[in-house]
């Protein structure tokens, strides 16, 4: 029955499964199928067109398993390839921008956002419309993030130079007095401590939410599970972890995505 059915979820790579640690904790009882498509990482940096491409292999690979809703955990995917999976599956299926755009417009923000992402988000604009869509009102500050991937990779998520690197990325948008922050780029949650030690340390406490796209659509695949009586049943969730390349890699450094070791992750071919 479809209820019994997976959740689906694919990303560039490793830092996608901050979010499957966050379907993990709030939706304990779902099965969960994670491909991570590190033989092409990154996607930050590719042209729309390849971006696509390569998301609609991930999706169809994942499509290939009973699963009753899609999510393109990676924010360049869902930047530029998420219309075209909805045109091309009757499968549900979730980006992480618009309940990220969502989530900081509801957030208490003083007229403010930031952005930050890969170059490929920021270009994009699509954090940008879609949070102006909400709020027209709303000013955005967008800038990426591109040495945070590699920090995050090298689980140097709360030494010296991350906290130097951070410390150098966070003053734009403290000169800028944003009141809220979206962390768009699936490696960037695992830093959200260290942010708010910085905050704190180098610039003398200033407050600003931060938003983890993870969490947003979280609350947005549950809602659209108890909306279409797609919840599964209560018990224990299975996960299974696939990826395109260097599964040992995957299985080292994802341990700090997930928040716990991975036991097992298999190589397939898209």
């Amino acid at each position: 029955m479809a209820h019994r059915a997976a959740i689906g979820i694919f990303d560039s790579g490793i830092g996608g499964l901050t979010v499957a640690a966050e379907f993990s904790r709030q939706l304990e009882n779902e099965d969960l199928i994670y491909l991570g498509d590190t033989a092409r990482l990154p996607y930050g940096t590719r042209s729309p067109k390849t971006v696509a491409r390569y998301a609609e292999r991930a999706a169809g690979a994942l499509l290939k398993y009973p699963i009753k809703a899609l999510v393109v955990a990676c924010n360049t995917a869902s930047a530029y390839a998420l219309d075209h999976l909805k045109a091309a599956t009757d499968v549900p299926v979730l980006g992480v921008i618009q309940p990220g755009a969502r989530a900081a417009v509801s957030a208490p923000h003083g007229g403010k956002i930031g952005i930050a992402g890969t170059a490929g988000t920021i270009a994009s604009g699509a954090y940008q419309n879609a949070i102006r869509a909400q709020d027209p009102n709303v000013e955005t500050v967008q800038m990426p993030w591109p040495l945070l991937v590699s920090l995050a990779e090298e689980g140097w998520i709360d030494n010296r130079v991350a906290r130097l690197t951070l410390a150098t990325y966070l003053d734009t948008f403290v000169e800028a007095e944003v009141g809220a922050l979206v962390l768009g780029c699936t490696h960037y949650p695992v830093f959200k401590n260290t942010i708010q030690e910085v905050l704190a340390s180098d610039f003398s406490g200033v407050q600003i939410a931060l938003i983890d796209s993870a969490e947003a659509v979280t609350e947005e695949l549950r809602a659209l599970l108890q909306e279409n009586d797609l919840e599964a049943p209560h018990r224990a969730g299975r996960r299974s972890f696939f990826c395109t390349d260097a599964a040992d890699r995957f299985k080292r450094v994802g341990s700090t995505f997930l928040g716990e070791d991975l036991a097992s992750v298999t190589t397939i071919d898209l």
